[in-house]
């Protein structure tokens, strides 16, 4: 199996440090949905696996951030492909759970779901959680240069992290190799 793991926001849709809080505002990125579809076409499962603390705020219900999947979901098949799983962690940052990252739950739950060995996939994110999350279960770190990409860019990133303009050029590479 051909396993690709996304982080959402800043890598598939704008993100915002008010929080994405609505369908209306949740707003794809240039490329990003053709990515996916593409992705999707070539044989690769496309997960995801986000952090939603705006639940654990109250910014939004569950209901609402089902619809923003379920929006990301219609726009993918309108181009033909398919999203996989999606898991999200919906709690806080001092909740102390398992599974928002930097911790490796949420990526341990879709390779538990797929059968899949995370040391053959790659998980793409914006920020330096998601890279940590991707090294704590031998993944590939791929970090896309959208979101807050440009700022994790000037940390000290995992070593063997790849990095790319956009979710478009990452679907490229893992297309045409």
């Amino acid at each position: 199996m051909k396993l690709l793991i996304l982080d959402r926001d800043g890598v598939i849709n704008h993100d915002s440090d008010a929080y994405i809080k609505s369908v209306e505002e949740w707003l794809p990125l240039p490329g990003a949905i053709e990515a996916i579809a593409q992705l999707s076409k070539a044989g690769w499962t496309v997960a995801i696996a986000t952090n939603q603390s705006g639940i654990a705020r109250g910014y939004y219900d569950i209901a609402t951030l089902d619809a923003m999947h379920a929006r990301l979901r219609a726009l993918v098949a309108q181009q033909g492909g398919e999203v996989g799983l999606i898991v999200y962690c919906p709690h806080g940052p001092d909740e102390g759970c398992a599974c928002r990252k930097p911790k490796p739950g949420m990526l341990r739950t879709i390779a538990e779901h797929y059968g899949a060995d995370l040391r053959e996939c790659w998980f793409v994110g914006d920020s330096l959680g998601d890279l940590q999350a991707a090294e704590a279960v031998g993944s590939q770190p791929v970090l896309v240069k959208t979101g807050k990409g440009e700022k994790t860019f000037e940390k000290n990133l995992p070593a063997t992290t790849l990095i790319f303009d956009d979710l478009a050029a990452v679907a490229a590479q893992l297309i045409h190799t």
